[in-house]
């Protein structure tokens, strides 16, 4: 008997990145999920190929009506958003958007999600230059994804990533307005030695959907329960501050092994579930 989830939580594709695509969906319907982030992130998770085409889309988008699952969001990446492209490069870089936001539109996902900016806390020019730039491409990949009725989230922080704090999160944000809504990770949030419910304080109204892992100071690889995270404490402040939006268990652990994955997934799905 599949446990009994809460219909605002769903799974990343990422929790599974170790199988292919269909066996994920497989693997994270059997557990009683109704709802996925399907990701699309090179070297992270190659659920959706980096050379994304009209075929690639159709097959992607396939797999995943196959599975009877909704989507929430495209956990994708276009390259670094600080960066300086040449000509060539912007052009495949506009060519690699399209492609996520005709990805989202095939299987009806609410959203695209992009990062902050390149995996590096070091700015390539200056922060407040780089984070000029990342807001800029991040406003200009929203008007996009509108134009496919999709919207456009980012993970605004990221511990391995520029904005990499909470004060970089909000340096960011507050270069752009409700075009661009606000992905809130717990794990991201401690390991960067942050508190969520000062996230939650600062971004409360802009926080369009919520990543579920547990982390420690340093560490964001670690399965709900094993780390540092005060789910309950931050769930509440999310409820408080009226937040209506779903849940995803992204669980890019590494402190269990792929056989224990779909028990701990379990675990974890009725943990947050309660506290929702």
């Amino acid at each position: 008997m599949t446990p009994t989830l809460h219909s605002r939580l769903g799974c990343s594709t990422i929790s599974f990145r170790h199988q292919p695509l269909p066996q994920a969906l497989q693997t994270i319907a059997a557990l009683g999920f109704e709802e996925i982030d399907l990701g699309a992130l090179p070297g992270v998770c190659d659920h959706v190929p980096y050379v994304l085409d009209e075929s690639a889309v159709a097959e992607v988008a396939a797999d995943v009506a196959a599975s009877g699952l909704r989507v929430r969001s495209i956990n994708g990446d276009i390259g670094d958003l600080n960066a300086s492209l040449t000509g060539a490069e912007e052009r495949a870089r506009v060519r690699h958007l399209d492609m996520l936001v005709a990805l989202a539109a095939a299987t009806g996902a609410r959203a695209l999600v992009l990062p902050c900016g390149a995996l590096s806390h070091h700015p390539l020019r200056s922060l407040d230059e780089d984070l000029d730039r990342v807001a800029d491409e991040l406003v200009a990949a929203a008007h996009v994804a509108a134009a496919g009725r999709v919207e456009l989230w980012t993970e605004s922080l990221h511990f391995h990533r520029l904005c990499c704090d909470i004060d970089r999160a909000q340096a960011l944000t507050s270069r752009f307005g409700p075009e661009v809504g606000i992905v809130m990770d717990f794990s991201h949030i401690v390991a960067s030695g942050g508190d969520p419910v000062d996230f939650v304080c600062r971004f409360g109204p802009r926080i369009a959907h919520v990543h579920i892992r547990d982390a420690a100071p340093g560490d964001i690889n670690l399965s709900v329960g094993n780390g540092a995270v005060d789910f309950g404490r931050g769930l509440k402040a999310l409820a408080d501050a009226g937040y209506h939006g779903h849940f995803s268990l992204e669980l890019e652990t590494r402190d269990i092994t792929h056989d224990e994955r779909p028990a701990a997934a379990v675990r974890a799905g009725q943990l947050i579930s309660e506290l929702i």
